[in-house]
């Protein structure tokens, strides 16, 4: 990590970095609960690698350096089922600190959870606000892509993607990593897995699977 990044009072996202603006939420986190003072460094990111260094002035941010694009590192994408309660919450904040590429919500046949109709838009928007508090936490630069929720089958056949069973063989990273809900994948769903893998020798939590997924990719 850049220095800059580490070292900067807060990190926080604007629509551009040319011209960078606070939203109300983050000036009243930076000015009001972290009470940042006038002088003091935040480095401030578009979201897509894009971020510079700033000053607090008033209200307001200046540029206090050039500008900087980091290019995205090789990531993986993780594929999960929904984890109950705030659990999803956890799972989508500690991938986000891990530095996934994206996240996607799954309905699988034996899920529990499910986000449906307006319910699920609603549940994505409270993720993408909980991954980006992470990313600003953690001082990514890019903010990682959440879909869904997307039926299993729309992913199990596509190049690259290995499936968590515990009956695969050891796993050795990969680009897209689908997790099964608590109750495991069906026979059909493992019959249409192009390669399963087998993440543990012990059995795992949805979310536990996809942080250990995420780390080991």
């Amino acid at each position: 990590m850049n220095p800059a990044l580490r070292s900067s009072a807060a990190h926080v996202f604007v629509a551009s970095v040319d011209a960078p603006e606070l939203a109300d939420d983050d000036a009243h986190h930076l000015l009001r609960v972290l009470r940042l003072r006038d002088g003091e460094t935040v480095t401030v990111s578009d979201g897509a690698g894009a971020w510079r260094s700033c000053v607090i002035a008033g209200a307001a941010l200046r540029p206090a350096g050039p500008s900087v694009h980091e290019g995205q590192r090789a990531a993986p994408t993780i594929a999960s089922a929904i984890p109950k309660g705030d659990r999803v919450d956890w799972m989508v904040q500690k991938l986000t600190e891990v530095g996934v590429h994206g996240i996607v919500f799954l309905h699988c046949a034996r899920s529990v959870v499910r986000w449906e109709g307006e319910r699920g838009e609603r549940q994505l928007a409270k993720m993408r606000k909980v991954a980006r508090e992470a990313a600003m936490q953690s001082r990514r630069t890019w903010l990682p892509e959440l879909r869904g929720p997307l039926a299993v089958d729309e992913l199990l056949m596509a190049p690259g993607v290995v499936v968590a069973d515990p009956a695969g063989e050891p796993f050795r990273g990969a680009a897209t990593v689908v997790i099964g809900p608590e109750g495991g994948f069906t026979p059909d769903e493992l019959a249409k897995a192009q390669r399963l893998v087998r993440l543990s020798d012990h059995v795992l939590r949805v979310e536990t699977a996809a942080i250990v997924a995420a780390v080991l990719s």
